[in-house]
């Protein structure tokens, strides 16, 4: 394997799912965390878990289509960036939810996986997937500050 794309992909793997130097994980910030405390919202005009991470999931996705020149629109949600959590839900919706974020990352990772050598030398392309990883930490941040404020 190409020593970048496995960087690129060690990368990605500790911001999602592999506990990194950094602490938890994205997919570690939603364990244990039920609907109702994903809907929680810290104040007015603020995200909620919920809300962030149907953001993560829309983000992975929106990169994968940029990586592989598909077609817009064809997210599982209506919308784009940003979506608004519903007024109550169930653990099945919630579950559902996090089920799109896991299946997301995966077709994510599988893309990033298929990158040929010329991909890998394309500053715009790479700057793009690191940026994923990035993005998954920083909203992880925001999670567990939500989280610590709905448990008081």
């Amino acid at each position: 394997m190409n020593e970048v794309l496995a960087v690129l992909l060690a990368n990605l793997d500790h911001a999602y799912a592999t506990k990194g130097w950094h602490g938890t994980s994205l997919r570690g910030s939603l364990r244990g965390v039920k609907a109702s405390e994903a809907l929680w919202r810290p104040g007015k005009g603020r995200h909620n878990v919920w809300e962030l991470t149907a953001h993560a999931a829309y983000w992975k996705y929106a990169a994968r289509n940029r990586l592989q020149g598909g077609k817009r629109g064809s997210f599982a949600l209506k919308g784009s960036n940003w979506f608004a959590s519903p007024a109550r839900a169930n653990e099945d919706a919630w579950r559902a939810l996090v089920k799109l974020l896991d299946e997301e990352h995966r077709l994510l990772r599988a893309a990033i996986a298929s990158l040929s050598d010329a991909d890998l030398r394309d500053a715009k392309k790479l700057r793009m997937v690191y940026g994923v990883a990035a993005h998954d930490v920083y909203h992880t941040g925001q999670i567990q500050i939500v989280k610590r404020l709905a448990r008081g």
